[in-house]
């Protein structure tokens, strides 16, 4: 899929909360049937934390361990596209479906791996509503904005954010 140019906040939040917690419903049930019994599927991205601002998305990660990477990483690039703008490794593979309303994108980890940090995420937005604030206000700063610029902004956020980055401006923590 080509990545849009320009990052837009969507216009109704929770026409778009509810209609990715549809679709997580129905690609998880499908996913279930075909995946290893130890996979774990969470709905992550903003769509899955009140009061966050998204884009309208879908983002699925799914957890697995170490030895069910392969197998899970074939069944479902058997069934979506690789994500060509994103990272693969041997811990890692992206896939999404732009056919979906709303555009879906799964993120498959190893449990414990590098990449293992998208349920981690969602979970200290969830948890911190100052955190949350803090991300609104990036997603308003970058709303019409290049993708590119976005997204680099939004990486350092999410690096911060993991680290223990306090959610108030002007008072980082430091490792």
């Amino acid at each position: 899929m080509r990545i849009p140019d320009r990052f837009h906040i969507a216009a109704d939040h929770e026409h778009a909360r509810d209609a990715a917690e549809r679709l997580f419903a129905v690609v998880k049930q499908q996913l279930i049937a075909v995946l290893p019994k130890t996979s774990e599927f969470l709905h992550i991205g903003a769509t899955s934390v009140p009061g966050c601002l998204t884009k309208g998305d879908l983002d699925i990660v799914v957890r697995v361990e170490r030895e069910d990477f392969q197998v899970t990483e074939a069944a479902l690039a058997a069934r979506y596209a690789r994500n060509s703008g994103s990272v693969r490794t041997n811990e890692f593979a992206a896939f999404e479906d732009s056919a979906c309303m709303p555009h879906l994108g799964i993120q498959l980890t190893v449990k414990g791996g590098e990449f293992d940090v998208f349920h981690r995420f969602a979970a200290a937005l969830r948890a911190d509503p100052a955190l949350v604030r803090r991300y609104n206000e990036l997603k308003r700063a970058y709303d019409g904005q290049p993708m590119d610029r976005y997204r680099a902004a939004k990486d350092a956020f999410v690096t911060n954010a993991l680290r223990g980055g306090s959610a108030e401006r002007g008072n980082e923590r430091a490792e």
